[in-house]
């Protein structure tokens, strides 16, 4: 790999992290709910699951997922139906005015929750497995030891997708200032609970 073609795929990496999606609207709603410092817990179980799916995918299970259509189909409706679930649970979320000026937005949740949810919500798209398994090859020189080569193409990912996932949830964060108001709030949950049940509808719908 030369290193021109290292930096075509930072550029392109840093399009494809910066496009809004589950994982990112999670960091930034759990960011602006209950902290900056909360919203690292999310972002180290997107992460986790990301690097497992792309890892999986240099495996062969991007080409096992394309063979086999129907698995493919049932890891789709089955993570349509975790992110719809996760839109429902956050459109009826109890709100209620911050006491102090320091409160926080909604009540604190333990990291070992937050990081499942990250776990979870990277997991239920399985494009991820099959986005990997084309993206990552063009990149690589058939010449030279894959290995190392798809090492430094996942430590590459892994460090622009985090940059990312730290940009909207400062961007998060500076909307918890507003969110102390149980009016904001309850617009803010309705909002992200959409958009999340939008996501899964297209998940469930789109196969291609």
């Amino acid at each position: 790999m030369t290193l021109h073609t290292w930096w075509l795929f930072v550029a392109m990496t840093f399009v494809v992290s910066a496009t809004p999606g589950p994982n990112m609207l999670l960091v930034m709603s759990h960011s602006a709910r209950f902290g900056l410092r909360a919203a690292v817990a999310t972002m180290c179980g997107c992460m986790t699951s990301l690097l497992a799916m792309m890892s999986i995918s240099a495996a062969g299970m991007g080409v096992l997922l394309h063979a086999f259509p129907a698995v493919f189909d049932a890891m789709r409706l089955a993570g349509a139906a975790y992110l719809a679930y996760l839109g429902v649970q956050g459109w009826r979320a109890p709100v209620a005015d911050a006491a102090e000026p320091g409160a926080t937005a909604a009540p604190a949740q333990p990291p070992a929750h937050l990081y499942r949810q990250g776990v979870l919500v990277a997991a239920s798209n399985p494009k991820a497995i099959l986005f990997a398994a084309a993206f990552f090859p063009q990149f690589l020189n058939p010449a030279l030891p894959q290995l190392g080569q798809f090492a430094i193409l996942l430590s590459t990912f892994a460090v622009v997708e985090v940059a990312w996932y730290l940009v909207y949830a400062v961007s998060g964060h500076k909307l918890s200032h507003y969110l102390r108001q149980a009016r904001v709030m309850r617009v803010f949950n309705r909002v992200t609970g959409g958009i999340f049940v939008g996501f899964a509808a297209v998940m469930a719908t789109v196969r291609e």
